[in-house]
């Protein structure tokens, strides 16, 4: 959605960690830097040929866990029941029946509860309208151009927003950062770990590709439409046109010499072009969505996913058969004209079609807490027409799907073993309405657990704040 300066303030919730209480309250591993390691100063030299503002996330080193006796969702569309889940350096290392660990390793009793991959939100603006929601915070929309290609959202940023201990809180492990909706083209997305860190680099996705944010339909034409254009669709349309021409021009130009002065703006619109960029469209209407396929055949480049979508259901045949995610609401409809055509079984429709990818997105500092309420209510809306969704199904909404669109499925989303830790201990079934993620492992390390307050985070703003400390509101 496009975001504004009068955007309502969020109730106050727990965010990251503040550097300041590591030490007190003994996390082990609230910096990035293990004991043993090079100190960052060394470690985070930039190298020649690096590229520019590069990771710098740390895994937190932890012992090995095992989850015992849980029925687990793998996020690939498996569930096993009584199962075990084997944690170690860092790594899923495996998932099945009277696993054993060493003596050093922890023990977590999964008698009656739900294992899961970490969730995954591909659509989030933590950070970059973090709460409190002040004008001073509004980092979203570089609204002075339709487009902006050159824009990074992770140079907006905030790490102490405290919406992201809420959504760690809620089974968050990672989340894509995008720009607003204003622009045609309106810069860089960035992967994050939800790590509670003091720069955004420390939480960066470690070789996760930027993902294009490009939005059609009103926004552009309403925040242009009186300083110069686009005013209409069409002027949409051509000004995506002219933006990949000009790309082009600028690809062809540097492959036959790269010494010339870099464009910031087009090197990241030719990086999409090349497949290097991953594209995410902001997109409501069928035909608009269609048309942005076509724009993406004239222009030789790949759609990862269309957001929001209220119209997904209509195409999803082709969305399917092009590979394209729809990256979508619940149940969020009708409060503008182009959202007006929702349908409150359009995830269930798109995910019903042979090799359809629908995920689960939040677009909001609230919805980010509750994700797997989210997809609750998508599998009780299709249960209401007859379509029956298992909870094994449904978890690939906000894990292995999720994934795929963000271009990190080969290292999360799943709990196949060799990929990354990231794990939710849930109290019972997660598309229950009582359920809660009791515990919250990323690479393998407990960074949330909802009965030790220890593990509770808290951000350096959040410090002193008469608020009571806890789990997802």
């Amino acid at each position: 959605m496009l975001r504004t300066l009068l955007r309502p303030a969020a109730r106050p919730v727990p965010g990251g960690v503040s550097a300041a209480l590591c030490a007190a309250l003994l996390l082990g591993g609230c910096a990035h830097t293990a004991p043993g390691d090079a100190p960052p100063s060394t470690t985070n030299r930039p190298v020649k040929g690096e590229a520019p503002f590069a990771s710098t996330y740390r895994p937190i080193t932890s012992p090995p866990v095992l989850i015992t006796g849980a029925t687990v969702l793998t996020g690939d569309g498996r569930r096993l029941e009584q199962a075990d889940v084997l944690l170690q350096d860092g790594k899923v290392a495996a998932v099945g029946s009277g696993l054993s660990a060493g003596a050093d390793a922890i023990r977590v009793d999964g008698r009656g509860k739900w294992v899961t991959p970490g969730l995954i939100d591909v659509h989030s603006h933590l950070g970059v309208y973090p709460s409190p929601g002040a004008s001073a915070h509004s980092d979203g929309n570089e609204a002075t151009s339709p487009v902006t290609a050159q824009v990074w959202a992770e140079h907006s940023v905030w790490p102490q927003d405290p919406g992201f201990g809420a959504a760690l809180a809620g089974g968050v492990t990672t989340l894509q950062i995008l720009p607003g909706s204003a622009n045609l083209v309106g810069g860089r997305g960035v992967t994050l770990k939800n790590v509670a860190a003091t720069t955004v680099q420390d939480m960066k996705f470690p070789g996760a590709p930027h993902g294009l944010k490009m939005a059609c339909g009103e926004n552009p034409k309403r925040v242009y439409g009186q300083k110069g254009g686009p005013a209409t669709r069409m002027g949409n349309v051509a000004g995506y046109r002219a933006a990949f021409i000009d790309a082009q021009d600028y690809a062809n130009k540097r492959a036959k010499d790269a010494s010339g002065k870099r464009d910031l703006k087009l090197e990241t619109l030719a990086g999409a072009l090349d497949g290097d960029i991953l594209v995410h469209i902001h997109c409501y209407r069928a035909d608009e969505m269609a048309q942005m396929l076509d724009l993406a055949k004239e222009f030789n480049f790949r759609i990862t996913a269309f957001h929001h979508g209220v119209e997904a259901y209509k195409i999803a045949d082709r969305l399917a058969a092009e590979g394209v995610c729809g990256a979508l609401w619940a149940d969020w409809w009708g409060f503008k004209m182009e959202a007006f055509d929702g349908i409150q079984e359009n995830i269930a429709l798109v995910d019903r079609v042979a090799n359809g990818c629908a995920i689960v997105h939040s677009d909001s500092d609230e919805g980010i807490q509750r994700l797997n309420q989210e997809a609750a209510k998508v599998m009780a809306n299709a249960h209401r027409v007859g379509i029956e969704i298992a909870p094994e199904r449904a978890i690939r909404w906000v894990t292995q799907n999720a994934a795929r669109a963000l271009g990190v499925l080969d290292r999360t989303g799943t709990l196949d073993a060799g990929k990354a830790a990231d794990v939710v201990l849930w109290n019972g079934n997660p598309f229950s309405v009582y359920a809660h993620a009791e515990q919250v492992y990323i690479d393998g390390a407990r960074l949330y657990d909802r009965n030790d307050r220890s593990r509770q985070p808290v951000t350096d703003f959040m410090l002193g704040q008469p608020v009571v400390q806890g789990g997802a509101r």
